[in-house]
């Protein structure tokens, strides 16, 4: 009885030492399945946080991207304005630095302190930005009033100009018309001639005997003339023969002087002062030589302007 008994607590034992391992690997399945899922956890955080790294790195590249334009375009107004934009051209290059520097990180590694960094320095270049367009809209103001100023000061120098004009050919004007106006005028003009004996003969036909005549004088008042001044008058005598040609001696005072732009013979010449009070002036003149027969003719000249002309006739 007692050798059919022995065998049942072996088998306990075998079974407690079974259901003891079971559970140990039961156990140590439950740690590993909780350590997987705790890994799992920790590398989807990781994920997370690189992802939000890049993020935050694509976002801090594109805002200075967008400050690098905004300065590049206050460079171009500058620029447009006519002003010196060294200033702008540092903070270009500055900014271009910092680019350089944030594309240079790798995946995740754009740590929380250079987040904070590269903010803060784009806080101040935004800062920079907007000082810079208050100036710049404070120039272009300045500038618009100035071309209005300038524009407004051309216009008046314009009128002026034209009104500097008109009076100039009003008075050009003026002075023509008081030049023409203060033309002395010889009235009553008479020829006579003087023989050789020194007598005088006068003939209101103006016709004389050419034989007889040693010198030719002419004799005329000044008229009245309350324009004129009162001044030394220079007074031009031409004797002009039958065939159209003026006497001329330099030895009896003759000369040259300009007539309508061309140079003209005078036979006599002298200076009187004008009074105004229709003063006589006379010529004498004696040629020489025989005078020529025919139709002669007497002008005088004053200023280049003839005052008078007469005729007569040597037979």
């Amino acid at each position: 009885m007692e050798q059919n008994q022995s065998p049942e607590p072996k088998n306990n034992n075998r079974v407690l030492l079974i259901v003891a391992l079971i559970l140990v690997l039961l156990g140590i399945n439950g740690f590993l399945f909780y350590m997987n899922q705790q890994k799992g956890k920790q590398n989807e955080q990781l994920t997370a946080t690189v992802k939000e790294k890049d993020i935050k790195l694509e976002e801090q590249i594109k805002q200075y991207e967008a400050i690098k334009a905004d300065f590049e375009r206050q460079s171009q107004e500058v620029q447009a304005m006519g002003q010196a934009n060294d200033s702008l051209e540092a903070r270009i290059a500055a900014v271009n630095a910092d680019l350089i520097k944030l594309r240079s990180f790798r995946a995740g590694s754009f740590s929380i302190a250079e987040q904070r960094r590269f903010k803060e320095r784009a806080a101040n270049f935004e800062n920079q930005l907007r000082k810079k367009d208050e100036e710049i809209a404070q120039l272009k103001s300045d500038n618009e009033a100035l071309y209005t100023e300038t524009t407004t000061l051309k216009e008046r120098q314009n009128k002026l100009t034209d009104t500097i004009t008109t009076i100039a050919r009003t008075n050009q004007d003026l002075s023509e018309k008081v030049a023409i106006a203060s033309r002395l005028q010889a009235e009553n003009i008479r020829v006579g001639v003087i023989n050789s004996r020194n007598k005088e003969k006068d003939d209101d036909d103006n016709e004389f005997k050419a034989k007889r005549v040693e010198k030719v004088k002419v004799t005329f008042n000044l008229a009245r003339n309350d324009v004129a001044p009162k001044e030394t008058k220079e007074i031009m005598m031409r004797l002009i023969e039958p065939d159209g040609s003026a006497l001329y001696n330099l030895s009896t005072g003759g000369g040259t002087f300009m007539i309508d732009g061309s140079e003209a013979f005078y036979t006599a010449k002298q200076d009187i002062v004008y009074d105004n009070t229709r003063q006589p002036v006379q010529f004498i003149y004696a040629k020489g030589a025989a005078y020529k027969t025919g139709l002669h003719t007497v002008e005088l000249y004053s200023g280049g302007v003839m005052i008078g002309k007469t005729t007569f006739t040597l037979k």
